[in-house]
This record gives structure tokens, C-alpha cells and sequence, in this order.
């Protein structure tokens, strides 16, 4: 998931798409399953191995969770950011590398974010103007 920023672009990562650097959670839970099934009757699982595995299990579910919460903080930041927008005068960097300065009249949210709507001073209207686009904003 990217978040766009004013000028510039934010990288934020999903976890879901970073490579493999380890066991997840699900072969976590696969492992320690196996283990469970498979112990030696005679001979079971210590009580403090057993207790270690299950806070490590904890653990990495607890911090999946803040990886999510601080995804959607970041995309909430990012649309409070372009709610400040609305009414003022901003200066656009186009495709092309140029500028061209109007006032935001509207914004739109979708699945990729925020994307607001620019009027120009000669009532040119342009549309899906990203966060990272714009490069001024006056009053």
C-alpha cells in the first residue's frame, strides 16, 4: 500500500507482498500444530518450551496487527491531508514536468487514495490529481 504525501511520495510496504525473509505466521501455526501432534507421548512437550512458543506466537500476531493499524493511520493522515486542500489555490506538476497553478474544487477517494479535482484560473478542469503532484499550496 503507498500513501501519497504533499510533494512527495510516502513508501509504506504491505506485508503481504514483502519477500519471504523467514517463517510466517501460518507456518508458525502449521509448525507448532505438527509439534503438538506429534510429540512423543512418554515423553511431552516442557511446560516452558510449550509456554516460550505460544508467546512467540503472540508476539507475531500482535505485531501484524500494528503493521495494520499503522496502515490505516497512514491512509486516514493522507485523507485528512486532502480535506485541508479543499478551496485553496495549489500549483500541479503535470506528467509532462510543468506546472500549472488552479484551485482544488473536489476530491475523490478510491482504493489507491485520495485524488482531487482542479479547477484553473482559464476554467480548465483537471481530474486524478495525486497528493504527490501537488507542489504549492496558498490560501
Amino acid at each position: 500500500m503507498s500513501v501519497d504525501a504533499i510533494g512527495s511520495q510516502l513508501n509504506t510496504t504491505d506485508p503481504s507482498t514483502m519477500p519471504n525473509s523467514g517463517v510466517n505466521e501460518q507456518d508458525f501455526i502449521k509448525l507448532f500444530v505438527s509439534e503438538l501432534q506429534f510429540q512423543d507421548p512418554m515423553q511431552p512437550l516442557d511446560n516452558s518450551q510449550f509456554l516460550t512458543q505460544l508467546a512467540q506466537f503472540v508476539g507475531i500476531e500482535q505485531q501484524s496487527e500494528e503493521v495494520t493499524g499503522i496502515n490505516n493511520l497512514l491512509s486516514l493522515n493522507s485523507s485528512y491531508q486532502s480535506l485541508g486542500l479543499l478551496s485553496h489555490s495549489v500549483q500541479v506538476t503535470n506528467q509532462d514536468g510543468s506546472t500549472t497553478t488552479g484551485k482544488v474544487t473536489g476530491i475523490q477517494y478510491g482504493s489507491s487514495g485520495a485524488s482531487l479535482t482542479v479547477t484553473t484560473s482559464s476554467s480548465n478542469v483537471l481530474t486524478n490529481i495525486s497528493l504527490s503532484q501537488i507542489q504549492l499550496v496558498t490560501p
